[in-house]
């Protein structure tokens, strides 16, 4: 009886995700003489153990379950356990190993009837193979006969898998109303609590993962805390609670809650590094040098792009605008042109064009930062997700006050300002307010200019990220500088580069004698005698 009541205790312990107390009843079973667990007590034993992050023990338990059904001619029983080796083993990186435990099972299958479940489960496999080797049509085909061979049989874990497939799939094509509804359709089978701990764990990841993708932030936000009371019901869960802890910190970044973030962003580095997960340890760090870059302390920012580098994960756009932020301007330029033009799927580049835009404008690439800025506008409004609508408006808001058309800067700034504000994303409806000003300056209303430019560097002060304050607090001063209206030091910069009173009339679109009388003004306010005078006052005063 003490045998049976341990194996009964396992149960229900695994039943009730006690995975440590289910892992250790079957370990004390199976270290007992002449005891030997079942097919179903490994399986258990190897789910137990791959939760608790000990993914030799659910090898090992995973290769004696897949022999015993081979002993007994139990074929899609080995086929079901020579499956997960394959998953579990491409997980942990040894991929030419799973990749042969996925090509005996398929071996196994040649004498199978053609309609059986396991056949699903192994296309699992083929569409992982199809998308490392470009093959997106076989990729499609593959998740749709998953989904169909799944509906067939009833088998939930393997409809979510293959939704999850499709969907993102879809989205990468642009199709991503389509394809967030199907993540929608396989988070109804989490939430129903129908799919295995492991399913449920990678469903849940990939659907935050690409709501964070496409700055859906509404969706991002409620499935993270509903991944996070997920992981907290299992306190010994080791797999995905790195990922869980990335998705907090990106969520706390929004709301500029910096310190909490980065507090997630190393939890989530150690954790990655616990389990060997190299290319998601880089995500966390990417995510941490992003954090320190907008909180101006550029080393540390460096320090984690290039370590997040090193785990083969590419830390931009944000990377680029360090580089930017230090004054190379022509290394950030040479990252973005490179950047856009390896990539072609809709939603990477849409994570790429806003800080391309901010880049360009820099460089002085005034067309090829309205292109990004129009194509980043054109993918938000196919999207329909608020960040990426925000993030487009901003972009183009940049690209018109780059054109001296604030008109248009005006409306797209405070349409951005708006959205940002509906995501309680504080740092950018400040960054938006920048903008505001701006556009109110260049139409003449210096005091809402100044209004808008002071409330952007309290916000700034508030949320300690000293870079953007102290650009906002330039221009308060530098506009401010002698007394000038922002027509007159349109004026002073156009005289600055060398032009004659025709040449600035031509370019203002205004007469002769207006530009003589602004300059007059410019000289009796800054108390200079000369044009060259007042350029230099200028220079001195980081007018220019």
């Amino acid at each position: 009886m003490g045998i049976v009541d341990d194996l009964q205790r396992a149960r229900s312990a695994f039943e009730r995700r006690d995975w440590a107390a289910a892992y250790a009843r079957l370990t004390s079973v199976d270290g007992e003489p002449g005891v030997a667990l079942a097919a179903e007590e490994l399986m258990t034993l190897a789910t137990a153990a791959f939760l608790l992050g000990d993914t030799d023990g659910c090898i090992r338990a995973l290769q004696r379950g897949y022999r015993l059904r081979i002993d007994a001619g139990e074929v899609l029983g080995a086929v079901r356990f020579a499956f997960w080796l394959g998953l579990v083993l491409n997980v942990r990186g040894e991929a030419a190993v799973g990749s042969g435990w996925a090509a005996r099972a398929q071996r196994l299958l040649a004498d199978q009837p053609d309609d059986v479940l396991e056949r699903g489960y192994l296309r699992v496999h083929d569409f992982f193979r199809c998308l490392d080797t470009g093959d997106f049509p076989g990729a499609m085909a593959v998740s749709e006969d998953m989904v169909g061979i799944a509906d067939r049989h009833s088998d939930p874990d393997l409809l979510a898998q293959g939704l999850v497939c499709k969907g993102r799939l879809l989205m990468y094509a642009g199709r991503v109303p389509e394809g967030l509804a199907l993540l929608d359709e396989a988070m109804v089978y989490v939430a129903a609590g129908e799919l295995s701990p492991i399913f449920a764990g990678n469903v849940y990841c990939a659907m935050i993962e690409a709501c964070q993708e496409v700055l859906d932030f509404a969706r991002a936000s409620a499935w993270t805390t509903a991944l996070t009371r997920w992981c907290d019901s299992q306190p010994d869960l080791v797999p995905f609670t790195g990922q869980c802890a990335v998705h907090r910190g990106q969520i706390l970044r929004l709301h500029a809650a910096y310190p909490e973030a980065l507090a997630e962003f190393d939890d989530a580095c150690r954790r990655y590094a616990a389990a060997g997960s190299q290319l998601a340890a880089g995500l966390a760090l990417t995510e941490r040098g992003d954090v320190l870059r907008i909180r101006g302390e550029w080393d540390a920012a460096q320090a984690a792009y290039e370590a997040a580098a090193g785990f083969g994960h590419e830390p931009q756009p944000g990377r680029a605008l360090l580089l930017l932020a230090r004054g190379r301007v022509p290394a950030a330029v040479a990252a973005v042109r490179r950047l856009l033009a390896e990539t072609g799927d809709p939603v990477h580049r849409s994570r790429l064009l806003a800080g391309a835009v901010e880049v360009l404008l820099a460089a002085a690439a005034a067309d090829e930062a309205s292109a990004a800025a129009e194509e980043l506008s054109t993918i938000a409004t196919s999207f329909g997700c608020t960040g990426l609508r925000a993030s487009a408006a901003y972009c183009l808001a940049l690209v018109a006050l780059d054109a001296r058309d604030p008109d248009r800067s005006l409306q797209q700034a405070r349409v951005a300002g708006r959205l940002w504000n509906e995501l309680q994303a504080p740092y950018e409806v400040a960054r938006a307010k920048v903008l505001v000003g701006r556009s109110f300056r260049l139409l003449g209303d210096e005091d809402s200019a100044t209004a808008e430019l002071t409330a952007a560097c309290h916000s700034f002060a508030e949320l300690g990220v000293a870079p953007a304050r102290q650009e906002a607090e330039r221009l308060l001063h530098t506009e401010l500088a002698g007394g000038l209206t922002a027509r007159e030091l349109e004026v002073l910069r156009l005289v600055a580069s060398g032009n004659s009173n025709t040449e600035i009339a031509h370019r203002l679109v205004l007469s002769d004698k207006t530009v003589a009388r602004h300059l007059t003004n410019i000289f009796a306010k800054l108390d200079v005698p000369s044009r060259t005078a007042a350029v230099a006052y200028a220079r001195d005063h980081d007018l220019l």
